[in-house]
């Protein structure tokens, strides 16, 4: 498949959401967020604290009366600037675009399988403003096998967990982690679509560079045609 017609398959899997959150949640729980360099209410607060982050986004929900923020394909962002992970020195390659999508909602929520799947491979990626706990699902659709990438989760959600486990669509499998694991954030499920995982086990870049960026978007298609939140 080229990549058109594979966001058109992306599209047909579901009709209407495939939800990663509770299935109960309305669309008017859902308000968008810009966490893009160009916002300039992110300059009011530290944005290397977790707790700062936390404090921003609950007003953000507060003000929209709303129970999810979500936002971030595609998103070039500067809280990356606070974690070498991001920024080595070796090559002077600045990864600052996001390829996923975020919902921050608060840490304890469980996650739902969007189809069924089964665990591709789990890891705790502990790099300083890293995913934290992490499970990748397969899904084999029969004409394409696709993977889904969950970051910031909880130790919980990894503890114990099996590779080849099957999941069926709508099952909760993962809770949302806390600063102290998830990488030191506030609290937020990073949902990321990967057409070929390139070997990896527990992890794939959610981050790239400008230079990077047309193999990574080609690879790592917009959520949304999954998800259809927005």
């Amino acid at each position: 498949m080229n990549p058109i017609t594979f966001h058109q398959f992306l599209e047909t899997l579901s009709q209407e959401s495939a939800s990663v959150l509770n299935p109960e949640l309305q669309p008017q729980d859902y308000v968008p967020i810009n966490l893009s360099e160009t916002n300039p209410q992110l300059h009011t607060f530290n944005v290397a604290s977790s707790l700062a982050w936390e404090a921003f986004i609950q007003a953000h929900l507060n003000t929209h009366q709303a129970k999810v923020a979500y936002g971030g394909y595609l998103e070039q962002r500067n809280i990356y600037k606070r974690s070498g992970y991001f920024n080595p020195s070796s090559n002077n390659v600045e990864r600052n675009i996001h390829l996923g999508v975020d919902f921050w909602l608060d840490a304890g929520e469980a996650i739902y399988a969007p189809l069924e799947a089964t665990i591709h491979s789990f890891k705790n990626n502990t790099n300083y403003g890293d995913y934290g706990p992490t499970i990748i699902l397969k899904h084999d659709m029969g004409q394409e096998v696709f993977y889904t990438l969950y970051g910031h989760l909880s130790m919980a959600s990894i503890d114990g967990l099996t590779v080849g486990k099957t999941l069926k669509k709508g099952t909760p499998f993962a809770t949302l982690g806390a600063a102290e694991v998830n990488g030191d954030y506030a609290p937020h499920l990073h949902f990321q679509i990967i057409r070929d995982m390139e070997g990896y086990q527990g992890d794939y870049p959610g981050v790239c560079s400008k230079k990077n960026l047309d193999k990574f978007a080609a690879n790592c298609p917009d959520p949304n045609l999954l998800l259809k939140v927005y």
